[in-house]
């Protein structure tokens, strides 16, 4: 059994550096799948497209090439090459038989301005992916549980009163929902993204919202291609990015990353009784040498391993916007204490170290 060791080049079957960033993790038939953006040398644009690769075991992978590519002619697609195509997500619909694929996407040469969520479809795991659309996510639509009294102060708010940002009164504001506001008509805000399906089939899209202010959770249609128009909000002017979510006996964890561009911060860490909370903070998961950057990286995902117990694997990235392909991954086992998720460095490890701990 071959060790995983974060931070060092992981090579492919054809000797080249795993290129599959911002990635998030399937499995499907005894075999995992590992989507990710394909950064190139000089570039954090999408110049290749989304890639997938596949193994048996965590630590022999299989490049399955692009599976979703950037268009390269036709000017007036989302996808056109010199686009953003951020952090890729795959579910697979039991009911439709169809692997379904969000992430984030941004407009070329309109930086981030664009904030949308994009859907593709494939009827196998290693594509092609068939490009469906982009939108803002929940257009006219307010959170469910937003309360009659909350949405009689959501109704005063202007955003005339609050053109200085970053004071108490503005974020207090935000809190309230000045940005919900603001966006209502076109759409919600969607960023860093991540997709989560649920023991009874219902599938989730998180993402950071209002100006990487607020999280949102919103619930997605049971074909998993549009949202249903249900959503919540998580940790309101938290300023939270990088969410990756999973499910312990009943309990939901999210972890994220405060926004600081490129640059590693310290990690934080929600949980909640459901998906639609309430979310209570935690202190950082992460423990040992850099914990308090998260080890140089950011989270991208967490893996449950099927056919171990309680075994589920944290994912993140080490950004390096100078030379991006060169971008290395951190995964490090989720280890319970006291119940509490709990992230140690480990220079190398193996899995069988979740069968020592059951």
């Amino acid at each position: 059994m071959k060790p995983i060791k974060s931070g060092e080049l992981w090579l492919d079957d054809k000797g080249v550096h795993v290129n599959a960033h911002g990635g998030g993790m399937l499995v499907y038939d005894d075999t995992y799948y590992w989507y990710g953006e394909n950064k190139c040398d000089s570039t954090s644009a999408a110049m290749v497209g989304i890639m997938c690769y596949s193994s048996r075991n965590l630590t022999d992978w299989k490049n399955e090439g692009v599976v979703l590519p950037v268009e390269m002619n036709d000017t007036t697609s989302d996808i056109i090459q010199g686009c953003i195509m951020e952090r890729p997500k795959v579910i697979y619909n039991e009911k439709t038989k169809k692997f379904v694929m969000w992430f984030h996407l941004e407009l070329k040469g309109k930086g981030y301005s664009a904030a949308r969520s994009a859907c593709a479809v494939s009827d196998s795991p290693v594509g092609p992916f068939q490009y469906i659309g982009s939108l803002r996510p929940n257009a006219g639509k307010l959170p469910f549980d937003m309360t009659e009294e909350q949405k009689a102060v959501f109704d005063t708010l202007n955003l005339e009163n609050f053109k200085e940002w970053w004071t108490p009164e503005w974020r207090e504001a935000i809190a309230k929902g000045l940005f919900v506001k603001r966006d209502l008509e076109g759409g919600q805000m969607a960023r860093d993204m991540q997709l989560f399906v649920d023991d009874d089939g219902k599938a989730y899209h998180i993402f950071s919202s209002e100006d990487n202010l607020t999280l949102h959770v919103a619930e997605l249609s049971d074909d998993y291609l549009s949202h249903t128009g249900k959503y919540a909000r998580i940790a309101p002017c938290g300023h939270n990015e990088a969410p990756a979510i999973f499910k312990k006996d009943g309990t939901y964890w999210l972890i994220t990353s405060g926004c600081t561009g490129w640059d590693p911060n310290e990690a934080r860490m929600f949980s909640a009784p459901s998906i639609w909370g309430p979310w209570t903070q935690h202190p950082n998961p992460c423990v040992g040498p850099k914990s308090e950057i998260t080890f140089g990286g950011q989270s991208t995902y967490v893996l449950n391993i099927p056919g171990k117990k309680d075994a589920y694997m944290f994912m993140a990235d080490i950004w390096r916007p100078k030379h991006p392909s060169d971008a290395r991954y951190i995964w490090l086992p989720v280890q319970f204490k006291e119940g509490t998720p709990v992230i140690e460095w480990m220079d190398s490890w193996t899995l069988d170290y979740f069968d020592k701990q059951e």
